[in-house]
């Protein structure tokens, strides 16, 4: 057993149950003043931090991941042992505090009773003893301390009470570890269950129990809950993960329930100490009930989550807007103004189309990452975000999902690039995957300028689509809601199959939220979007610059420029409004011509080209190749890309008349339109399935931690958007509709 010396920093590691306060206690600590990092070899984050002692002596405090208990069946699971046990690539730790709630303590000291078994100093820090109280519930924590064996510290950490106790506690077990190492608390029943865990303690690695018996038996119990046919378990030793799977497949032929037989051994043991321990009124129904009969009926509490759900997304759609249009107005202004001090020239439309508008591109998310975290993190740290949990899960499993998924798969209607951000509330990597796959394919608010423009060029100029323009845009939302159900549906039966884990969550009394925490997760996660992804999209934006800027053909651009030099000489000589004003539009349609021209000799021009036999067959052209391709910055660009092609200019909306008329008039080399209502329809459904993203991509990117799944994902999209659009298209001619 390791000793802290007074030369050394200890390490002290903050565990519990998700919604027990961990990550509140974890900020008293540290006074909110923690480094965020990931895990080694990991994308989970950890935070860290130092506590100063008394007597000035400092301490490392590391925020382990919440979890139920320390049996693992992924990676990211294992990362709790990892960190308590101090298995490679983790430290050992000096201390662990366990943070438990008051109100779920039966619960909660399953993995107050795991940790200790594993025979590392434990303190527990007894939260939320306020709410307790109000239940009509009393702890007798001398009681609970002799029991476990260790020191118990009760707190109201929301309020910082307690908080010099546990401080003054953890430098007392610091320096007298022996005080916090009470040994196990239960003992297994003679018998087969004796047996396999004397078989699989041979096997436990000497670097992982170090010499100590207790711990080689806490390890074999960990490798028996933990060992089955799905687990993802790379960094475990082969030989402890067979023989566990072997005594876990002989308990089963002979009709043995391992898993059930350890964990009730230990609810034994935990139940009797309750029953000792915790004096409650029967009679008493506590808040947190009596809401709960209403937000968990399976009918109103249902309606009343979507609801609110519909507040939350109205908020997300058009509640950030304005200030959407504000950030979009800022780098207008910094565009315009760095325009005007560098000038004409290259190295001046770099900065204002390449670099300011890539900045642009992401700042713009903000709003929208702030608000949906904000909603995330309140209904979090409430605790109505565990009944929601149980709500969806009822819905959710049958898709393959997560109860957790739905809140992300709802966000993605206003952008997917929070919505993905968002599935780190979900335990499991592969429940993340499987919604971070599936979400880009909901219609977010990128895709209705495009759809607004095609709707609109479906009908004349002179006309108006009426009601139908309404029903065609409701059909794209709920097209593309049916097909991210059915590829995540696909997907949780093919590639990312899993057995279906029961929804098992603590259901944390209702409190007002703490909002120093929310606030710091708030801007946590929009630091690490603008730090991450940002670069991504700033990289992008500059490439699908050059894409549309270069090469400058000179011999192109010659007979622009002398039109454009006798335009101005006239306009200097001009000398009434009435003479300049005809000769400003004619600048204007002489530069929206150049544009055109430029672009399509640009390399995003010939790419258009290059790809037109594969798009031809979906009834694109060229010109509609070079919008796809731009419009990988972001959909909605798709909608200026046209402008530029069609010389009307950039600065247009889908509502132009202009450009709808420009449109419409299209034609093939032939002279068959180009933009006929099925070619419209079969772009739309293009645009609902690829992922013309590339912040989604990049975001991805950042919470897989690497390029393997977003270029899966852009693959998949890619081949179902062309495979879907071949389909609607080559099926409208054979009904002869183009």
């Amino acid at each position: 057993m390791r000793t802290t010396t007074a030369s050394s920093t200890p390490t002290i590691v903050i565990a519990g149950n998700p919604n027990t306060g961990k990550s509140t206690v974890f900020n008293q600590l540290t006074g909110g003043r923690a480094k965020i990092g990931n895990y080694p070899g990991i994308t989970v984050e950890r935070s860290s931090g130092r506590i100063i002692l008394p007597g000035g002596r400092m301490a490392t405090i590391e925020d382990s991941p919440g979890t139920y208990s320390l049996a693992s069946r992924s990676n990211e699971e294992l990362l709790a042992l990892e960190s308590i046990a101090g298995i490679d690539p983790m430290p050992r730790a000096d201390l662990v505090i366990v943070t438990v709630d008051a109100s779920q303590l039966s619960r909660n000291l399953y993995l107050v009773l795991q940790i200790v078994e594993l025979r590392v100093p434990v303190i527990v820090a007894l939260n939320m003893t306020d709410t307790l109280l109000e239940s009509g519930q009393q702890i007798d924590v001398d009681c609970l301390q002799r029991e476990l064996g260790v020191p118990v510290v009760p707190m109201m950490a929301r309020r910082g009470r307690g908080l010099g106790d546990l401080v003054r506690v953890i430098d007392q077990v610091l320096q007298t570890p022996a005080m916090a190492l009470p040994g196990w608390r239960w003992e297994p029943s003679p018998g087969p269950l004796m047996d396999d865990i004397h078989d699989v303690a041979a096997v436990v690695p000497d670097s992982w129990h170090q010499g100590c018996e207790d711990r080689r038996r806490s390890l074999a119990l960990w490798a028996l809950l933990s060992a089955d046919a799905e687990h993802h378990l790379a960094g475990v030793p082969q030989a402890l993960l067979q023989q566990a799977t072997q005594r876990r497949q002989s308990a089963e032929t002979a009709g043995r329930d391992l898993d059930r037989e350890i964990i009730e051994g230990r609810y034994r043991w935990i139940d009797s100490c309750v029953s000792r321990c915790l004096q409650e009124d029967p009679r008493r129904v506590s808040m947190t009930d009596r809401v709960d009969r209403v937000l968990l009926h399976p009918g109103l509490g249902l309606a009343l989550f979507v609801l609110m759900m519909t507040v939350v997304f109205q908020a997300l759609f058009t509640g950030a807007d304005p200030i959407i249009g504000l950030i979009e107005e800022g780098v207008a202004r910094v565009g315009q103004a760095a325009g005007a001090a560098l000038g004409p020239g290259l190295f001046g439309e770099f900065v204002v189309n390449g670099v300011i508008d890539g900045v642009g591109a992401f700042v713009v998310f903000l709003p929208q990452i702030l608000m949906l975290f904000l909603f995330i993190g309140l209904m979090e740290d409430s605790g109505y975000m565990a009944r929601v949990a149980v709500l969806m899960d009822r819905v959710m499993k049958s898709m393959g999902l997560h109860g957790r998924a739905f809140v992300p798969m709802l966000s993605g209607f206003a952008c997917a690039v929070p919505a993905i951000m968002a599935t780190r509330t979900m335990e499991r990597r592969r429940d993340r995957l499987l919604t971070m796959m599936a979400l880009p394919l909901m219609t977010c608010s990128a895709r209705l300028p495009v759809y607004g423009l095609l709707i609109a060029a479906m009908v004349p100029p002179s006309q108006e689509g009426g009601f139908a323009q309404g029903l065609l845009m409701a059909f794209m939302y709920l097209f593309g809601t049916a097909m991210a159900l059915i590829v995540a549906w696909v997907m949780s039966k093919t590639m990312l199959r899993g057995s279906y884990i029961p929804l098992v969550i603590e259901m944390p009394p209702y409190r007002l939220p703490h909002w120093p925490s929310v606030s710091r997760m708030v801007m946590r996660r929009v630091s690490d979007f603008m730090k991450t992804a940002g670069t991504i999209i700033l990289i992008g934006s500059i490439i699908i610059w050059a894409l549309l800027t270069f090469p400058r053909d000179t011999a192109l651009q010659a007979p622009f420029e002398q039109r454009q030099q006798q335009i101005e000489r006239q306009l200097e000589s001009a000398s009434s409004p009435e003479l300049r004003s005809p000769l400003e539009d004619q600048l204007d349609a002489l530069q929206r011509e150049r544009a055109s021209a430029m672009t399509r000799q640009s390399y995003a021009g010939r790419l258009g080209h290059a790809i037109e036999p594969l798009i031809e067959p979906l009834g694109f052209d060229w010109k509609i190749g070079v919008g796809i391709i731009s419009a990988f910055a972001a959909r909605e660009v798709f909608v200026s890309t046209m402008g530029v092609v069609f010389g009307v200019g950039e600065d247009v909306d889908e509502e132009s008349e202009d450009l709808r008329s420009k449109i419409w008039a299209d034609k093939w080399p032939d002279g068959r339109r180009v933009f006929t209502p099925l070619v419209c329809l079969s772009l739309m459904v293009f645009f609902a399935l690829a992922c013309q993203c590339m912040s989604t991509l990049a975001v991805v990117r950042r919470e897989t931690g690497g390029w393997g799944w977003p270029a899966f994902m852009f693959g998949y999209m890619t081949i179902l958007a062309w495979a879907a659009s071949f389909l609607v298209f080559q099926t409208g001619r054979l009904f002869g509709f183009a």
